[in-house]
């Protein structure tokens, strides 16, 4: 009897084993660029790793390595060289100034683009992002966040005669190459914010936009996908 016992409690255990064996996360496709570039989630209830693959460039990436989850509100996106992606929270960005080849983190500017002082506003407040011409643009219900014109200022490069402007006090200030600030794409601000930063006075923050600029004849998706039983 305890023989027969313990061999139906080991049948039982192997069972349980091969029933908690983990599968293989699921891999969806959440978002289409065009014909040939698109995000992959792989990962159980839309949350995991992200992938960014450009067929005709041969480029597959690893954008996030863990706890993505896909942002819900419209997302338009025909940009190729500069590729800004943001998550749910909207509170950062992962962007690729080479055509996805390689990732990094860009933030909102430290303070001052909401009225409260607070850098970034609340998720409940965000209508859409849209990356177009190298340059990002996050609208919100209250402000336009945007990332900078797609390249540096000539003086602050390495060599370069480096940046002199006079403050609202009157204070002559310089700007040297060698500690030349944000790089292009790295930080979203308001005009608000900008108006407090010495960004302002680089070529690549001038003349930005009041609004989101047009975009004609997007072939994407206009808002990420994802299913949450997939998998299952």
């Amino acid at each position: 009897m305890a023989k027969g016992f313990f061999t139906a409690l080991t049948a039982a255990v192997v069972l349980l084993a091969a029933g908690c064996q983990a599968k293989e996360p699921p891999t969806q496709v959440v978002y289409r660029f065009d014909d040939h570039r698109y995000l992959e989630l792989k990962g159980w209830d839309c949350e995991g790793e992200l992938w960014y693959t450009d067929t005709k460039r041969g480029i597959h990436t690893q954008p996030a390595s863990q706890f993505y989850r896909i942002f819900t509100r419209k997302y338009i996106h025909p940009s190729e060289k500069y590729i800004a992606i943001t998550n749910w929270g909207a509170d950062g960005f992962i962007v690729s100034k080479d055509y996805g080849q390689t990732w990094s983190d860009a933030l909102y500017s430290p303070s001052g683009n909401e009225p409260n002082g607070d850098n970034y506003g609340p998720y409940d407040d965000v209508l859409s992002f849209t990356v177009v011409n190298d340059q990002g643009f996050l609208q919100t219900k209250h402000r336009l966040y945007m990332s900078s014109k797609p390249f540096g200022d000539p003086r602050l490069t390495p060599g370069g005669p480096g940046l002199t402007y006079t403050a609202s006090d009157g204070a002559v200030h310089h700007i040297d190459p060698r500690s030349p600030g944000w790089a292009w794409g790295m930080v979203y601000m308001t005009k608000q914010g900008l108006q407090e930063t010495t960004e302002q006075f680089k070529t690549n923050w001038q003349e930005q936009p009041d609004k989101v600029p047009e975009v004609k004849g997007y072939t994407g998706w206009d808002h990420m996908r994802c299913d949450m039983d997939a998998g299952r």
